[in-house]
């Protein structure tokens, strides 16, 4: 049996920096995020009697026992949960740089939940698939669904992604600047677990749920300048805690900063537009789409012959076959 399924990557908003159950990968926030159609992973798995190990290629490259050892630790825990027990294959395209911040690992975990799910004939709802998914990567719940989604913070049942709209309706494009697309130093799990160390960690718990709702209105509203200044807040307020750790540490590189001042300085000129950034220096341009041409001028001049990705919203798991 083998079964082929797609999955785009999701940006969140209102930020996810934290887990509340390592093992269950249960966050002690919850966050909202859009789902981009420029970002994804195709993901296929394929088990049969047949096969005598298991394996797992990457871009079509068979990868080592370490580099496979998250992965066969979760399809296994898949297989257990399910009560499947057999050798597999899997052959993951992912169309997103890896461990860059720009959320490799939730289209990879959604795309493989989805695969296995289907592979072994499950009829799972969308909240079971939500869940399965978080079991690998704590942002791949999200990428079941499209459009703007909302990961509810909770217990092993209760933290699963709702949609909030799955086909919105207006203009609202993220301009993805790749900076540097190579490995992060410091991985998001180490670097969220260090970042509780910061005086100002739990003040920023504290105010989750009243930045979740005023993004909710603002979606319902279709306002994109509350948007865009929740979401540049909620970024700031995320690496301010890794900036305040102790000891400090940070994602950002100089050509971060020197972004930030840009859409500063942008917005005083009336091109509106917001940052926000991940776990990794490349940071994410929120817009409308009369400003595009003017931002990417300006990226350009600022930093030369850089990578700009145009993204807009994305559809949730699709089967490929």
């Amino acid at each position: 049996m083998e079964a082929n399924v797609r999955a785009h990557t999701n940006i969140a908003l209102i930020k996810y920096w934290g887990k509340d159950n390592q093992t269950l990968k249960t966050p002690l926030m919850s966050s909202l995020s859009m789902t981009l159609d420029a970002f994804y992973t195709d993901t296929k798995v394929i088990h049969d009697p047949s096969l005598t190990k298991n394996r797992f290629y990457l871009n079509d490259v068979e990868q080592d026992a370490e580099h496979s050892k998250r992965v066969f630790n979760y399809i296994s825990r898949l297989q257990e949960m399910f009560k499947v027990n057999d050798h597999f294959e899997i052959h993951s395209y992912n169309h997103v740089p890896t461990a860059a911040g720009l959320a490799s690992s939730a289209s990879a975990f959604a795309a493989l939940a989805g695969a296995f799910a289907k592979s072994y004939n499950l009829d799972l709802a969308m909240p079971q698939l939500s869940r399965l998914a978080r079991l690998g990567s704590g942002s791949a719940t999200r990428s079941v669904y499209g459009g703007f989604v909302k990961w509810i913070k909770g217990d092993d049942i209760t933290s699963i992604a709702i949609p909030i709209n799955e086909h919105p309706d207006w203009d609202l494009h993220m301009l993805a600047v790749e900076i540097n697309t190579g490995e992060k130093k410091i991985s998001s799990s180490k670097g969220m677990l260090h970042a509780q160390t910061s005086p100002f960690y739990q003040p920023w718990l504290d105010r989750n749920d009243l930045e979740i709702n005023e993004l909710e209105v603002a979606i319902k509203n279709k306002d994109f300048s509350k948007l865009g200044e929740l979401a540049e807040l909620s970024a700031n307020e995320m690496h301010s805690t890794n900036l305040t750790a102790t000891p400090s540490f940070t994602y950002f590189e100089p050509a971060t900063i020197k972004l930030i001042h840009l859409v500063h300085n942008l917005r005083k000129q009336g091109i509106e537009c917001y940052y926000t950034i991940d776990a990794g220096p490349n940071v994410k341009i929120l817009t409308q789409e009369k400003n595009i041409n003017s931002i990417s001028s300006a990226v350009h001049n600022l930093l030369g012959n850089v990578k700009i990705v145009d993204a807009s919203f994305g559809p949730g798991l699709t089967y490929l076959d």
